[in-house]
């Protein structure tokens, strides 16, 4: 008898812990949008799962392509919930470009940081600070010193050095009949020229300064899946002590932290001897110690920036360059029209220079298709601040936005042939005005989209138009493998090798 009382009391023990975990699971996972407000509903929504909501329908490593392919069969405008996070998912130009024109500021802050400290997407850096005036003040001071027309013109030198750094790399090992990853090789440049821009040299081969720096790019590019889950999962997760990935991001942020370090006494040290900087590391020293500046930033903020433009700046070119060129390779009637174009306006004496782009349209198209096919970021992510309306529905407010770039711009209402490499669409005949208004996301859209652009489409353009100019490729096989790695970052799951034969004779050094 005291036997079975003591089993009843067991399983009536596991009963109660059962139910008041599952009430736990309720209140934490599955709390339930507040009702539709404005006169109208939210948009549509696919079929869920309870406590988990969708997040079943998006566990890929290419979550873009999982995106796409929700929008594909349930709509492009759509209500997702991933445990009580509310998503809105947008795939289709149209909507994105309403959203981008109507809703700017209040999608112009990407949400809270799921790990504030962290020199990488933590609270200080500039991409992910939210709208406000340290981002204003920022953002004013990078276009003013690093990305802006002027300061643009004012780095050209540095540029032009690394492109011809980037030839004569590739021209030694094309003379030795190496193979060349193009990716590694592409990264240097990128990498370098940023650090030169930013703080007048580069980052040092020969005590390894330089590998510290790239390798941190790419095992910060390695984690923005991490970054993505634990920005969705911060809240649900924050009520039970818990902090997704905390550990991995965190090492990447204090080994960022220690080469930062050294670079931020050396430019003290510097700005203690000659009183005045002219590069940006300089500006900032500057700022940091100033106490009537118009936005007192610390050194935390320095290095954040720091981090933010050798990520975006080095790895997003990098791979934008490896994906074109792969395409290229994979058209040889697209190589034989721009390199008869490059041959005609540069000619087979010099090698390619920033000024040339102007006068190549055909390479600039070229850059803008490989973009639309390989965006390097292919989700947007913003937060809708306050409810509104968009097309006749109702968003809460705090709802998260994905604007799935990689989607619009494969959209087949806009997009003629939408998966074809056809640079041809981006040459100004054949432009439809449609495609025009609609269209093309590469590099986010609205006050948030990314400052970079113009500085970014001159990397791409001088490396793509010199490796296109210098040399013949030879791969394995006929076609380059264009399979997509996992992540959030677009990458080639295969990355690109090839052995190069030089075509023309060497250039001397471009001054």
């Amino acid at each position: 008898m005291a036997a079975m009382m003591t089993v009843e009391f067991q399983n009536c023990f596991l009963f109660i812990l059962l139910c008041f975990f599952t009430f736990l699971c309720y209140a934490l996972f599955f709390k339930k949008p507040k009702g539709p407000r404005l006169g109208c509903d939210l948009p549509p929504s696919p079929p869920s799962l309870p406590i988990i909501g969708h997040l079943h329908l998006i566990l890929s490593v290419l979550i873009h392509k999982s995106f796409q392919k929700i929008s594909s069969k349930y709509g492009p405008f759509l209500y997702l919930r991933i445990f009580n996070l509310p998503i809105v998912l947008v795939s289709s130009a149209s909507v994105a470009y309403e959203i981008f024109r109507s809703q700017d500021v209040n999608i112009s802050s990407r949400g809270p940081s799921p790990i504030k400290k962290s020199l990488l997407l933590g609270s200080s850096n500039v991409i992910n600070a939210p709208y406000g005036d340290y981002w204003k003040f920022m953002k004013k001071l990078m276009v003013k010193k690093l990305l802006g027309t002027q300061a643009i013109e004012r780095s050209r030198k540095f540029r032009a050095d690394e492109l011809d750094q980037f030839y004569r790399n590739l021209l030694e090992k094309a003379i030795k009949k190496e193979s060349v990853e193009i990716g590694e090789e592409a990264m240097k440049f990128t990498n370098n020229s940023i650090c030169k821009m930013v703080m007048g040299r580069s980052c040092s081969e020969e005590n390894g300064e330089a590998e510290r720096v790239r390798s941190l790019v790419t095992k910060s590019t390695s984690l923005t899946t991490s970054f993505f889950l634990a920005a969705i999962l911060r809240k649900p997760l924050k009520k039970l002590g818990i902090s997704l990935f905390k550990k991995e991001i965190m090492g990447v942020s204090r080994r960022f932290d220690e080469v930062l370090k050294k670079i931020l006494v050396e430019h003290e040290k510097k700005l203690e001897e000659h009183h005045q900087g002219t590069d940006m590391m300089d500006v900032l020293l500057e700022a940091y110690g100033d106490e009537n500046a118009e936005y007192k930033i610390t050194r935390s903020h320095i290095k954040s920036l720091f981090v933010d433009l050798f990520v975006a700046g080095t790895d997003t070119s990098m791979h934008t360059i490896q994906w074109i060129l792969a395409e290229i390779i994979n058209s040889p009637k697209i190589l034989e029209r721009l390199r008869k174009e490059i041959d005609s306006v540069v000619e087979k004496t010099r090698l390619i220079q920033e000024t040339d782009l102007l006068n190549l349209p055909y390479l600039q198209a070229v850059v803008k298709e490989g973009l639309r096919l390989h965006p390097p970021v292919p989700l947007v992510l913003r937060t809708f601040q306050e409810e509104c309306k968009i097309g006749g529905f109702y968003v809460p407010e705090n709802t998260a936005l994905v604007v799935n770039g990689y989607a619009v711009m494969r959209d087949p209402d806009i997009w003629e042939d939408p998966d074809e490499f056809k640079p041809e669409r981006f040459i100004a005949s054949s432009r439809s005005e449609k495609e025009d208004v609609l269209k093309f996301i590469a590099f986010g859209s609205g006050r948030r989209g990314c400052p970079g652009t113009n500085l970014a489409s001159i990397f791409i353009g001088t490396a793509i138009g010199m490796m296109v100019q210098c040399f013949d490729y030879n791969i394995k096989g006929d076609k380059v493998n264009m399979a997509e790695a996992g992540g959030l970052n677009l990458t080639m799951a295969h990355p690109l090798q090839c052995t190069l034969v030089p075509r023309t004779k060497p250039f001397q050094c471009n001054l």
